[in-house]
């Protein structure tokens, strides 16, 4: 090969990976404020020569993607605003669509299960049953067809629904009406709808750190200020919490309490009473997340019960029990707060569906929903065993005993550099950068028990991890 075959070989291969790692840093592969690899180590990685990877950085740096940092290496920078991402993909060759989706939680965690993925969020949908909720529509439908189809029904929920709820509630130790519950499309939607009402532009709200990456991003975008509380196996550092009440003074703490995403920690009784005693000195509501009720034990201590629903909102649903496409969860909480929420929600669309709401009323009064999370809850335990098997032969091990849906699984090494690896063998995994409002790097990953069985990504796992130097 003569020198100007060679040079233009050479300069085929920068342009390559450098649409690679273009289309990562797009897709949320690698997030902004990453540390890329080094030379030597990238170079290896990607199977180039130091020289053709230095190329690719270069690209990239011109671009805008990346910038270098004296002594410390190459980073992913944070994003310029649309028009500048725009511009610096159109600088590149178009690229091909890439074999798997973003690690980004909309994409990696929410996901087709065509392909099963430790990533995924909910359970595998052959876990599932959609026979009894397929009956009960029908059945909504022949009592009252007109007004379930045709109408736009009762903002606040179908009354049929929140009373079945109201009693649910008993069962966690929770006096609450009917009248003290608001129908909502998922627990997502009530989630939004407490941001957009109780707090405004510019307040500080409390967040677990790692937490649910959907609450940071929305916070974001109503131009909130979140505020982590450090949370650990052990629990959320409520030292740090009252440090933050008394200095910043926050309206909202978003908090999961039971088989918190993701650690899988559930508070103490004595945890869970002091948090209320700082949030009530600090005036600060306290929103509970307990979407993952239904792979709990009933008598872990609910903070709402704990506080009878004076300055506590509990907020749940049915999507990750029954399945994702019923978007039908609620909030319970004081009436004067409902009622405000329940304005809210019907200036932003009326109401939700009651057929839905309807069908999942008939569910519950058949009792059927505790049959099927007894026959889930008895699987997921075999599920967990077998993980917590093939994890300490991989090297790993979990921060906690495996415990409901979720497991926070320390690799030992960098997750974001393990992800990228798992990624290139069709793995997706939650890395610990996607749970922390400020994108911390860290050794754990989060793991969905019944969608990680498969030998094949445990096997992965451990040859990446391998490859990789120990996280310090």
């Amino acid at each position: 090969m003569d020198d100007s075959s060679h040079t233009e070989a050479r300069g085929g291969r920068t342009e390559a990976l450098a649409q690679r790692l273009a289309q990562r840093i797009e897709q949320g592969l690698l997030l902004p404020g990453s540390r890329l690899p080094s030379v030597r180590e990238g170079a290896r990685q990607q199977g180039v020569s130091p020289s053709t990877l230095v190329a690719a950085y270069d690209r990239l740096q011109a671009l805008g993607l990346i910038e270098a940092r004296p002594k410390r290496g190459f980073f992913v920078r944070e994003p310029r605003g649309a028009s500048a991402r725009a511009t610096a993909r159109a600088a590149l060759p178009a690229l091909q669509p890439a074999p798997f989706d973003s690690l980004t939680l909309m994409r990696g965690l929410m996901s087709s299960w065509d392909t099963p993925t430790p990533a995924h969020g909910t359970l595998p949908p052959d876990w599932l049953d959609a026979t009894p909720l397929r009956q009960a529509l029908r059945q909504a439908l022949a009592e009252d067809e007109p007004r379930l189809l045709l109408g736009y029904g009762d903002a606040q929920g179908d009354r049929l629904l929140r009373e079945q709820l109201a009693e649910q509630q008993a069962e966690f130790g929770i006096a609450c009406l009917p009248e003290q519950i608001l129908l909502t499309g998922g627990a997502t939607q009530a989630l939004d709808l407490v941001a957009q009402t109780l707090v405004q532009p510019g307040d500080a709200v409390l967040v677990d750190d790692p937490g649910w990456p959907i609450d940071f991003a929305r916070l974001a975008q109503l131009g909130l200020r979140a505020l982590a509380v450090p949370r650990s196996a052990q629990g959320p550092d409520l030292a740090v919490l009252a440090a933050l009440l008394q200095q910043h003074r926050p309206r909202l703490y978003l908090t999961v309490n039971v088989l918190h995403n993701p650690t899988g920690h559930s508070l103490t009784l004595a945890q869970a009473h002091q948090l209320l005693r700082l949030a009530e000195a600090g005036d600060c509501l306290v929103v509970e997340d307990d979407t993952y009720w239904g792979f709990a034990a009933a008598n872990l201590p609910r903070l709402a019960a704990l506080d009878g629903l004076r300055r506590t909102l509990r907020i749940s649903g049915f999507s990750k029990l029954i399945g994702a496409g019923l978007r039908v969860g609620y909030l319970a909480g004081p009436q004067a707060l409902v009622d405000r929420l329940t304005e809210r929600k019907l200036v932003q669309q009326l109401a939700s569906p009651a057929l839905n709401e309807r069908a999942l009323a008939r569910l519950l009064q058949r009792g059927w929903l505790r049959r099927h999370m007894e026959r889930v809850n008895e699987r997921l335990a075999v599920a967990r065993a077998r993980c917590q098997r093939h994890a300490e032969a991989a090297g790993c091990r979990f921060a906690l005993p495996p415990a409901g849906l979720f497991g926070w699984l320390d690799s030992g090494v960098d997750s974001e550099r393990l992800a990228l690896r798992l990624a290139e063998q069709g793995f997706r995994i939650a890395a610990e950068p996607l749970f922390s409002p400020t994108r911390r790097a860290g050794p754990h990953l989060r793991v969905n028990f019944a969608a990680s069985q498969e030998p094949r990504f445990w096997r992965a796992l451990e040859l990446s991890r391998r490859a990789l130097p120990r996280w310090e």
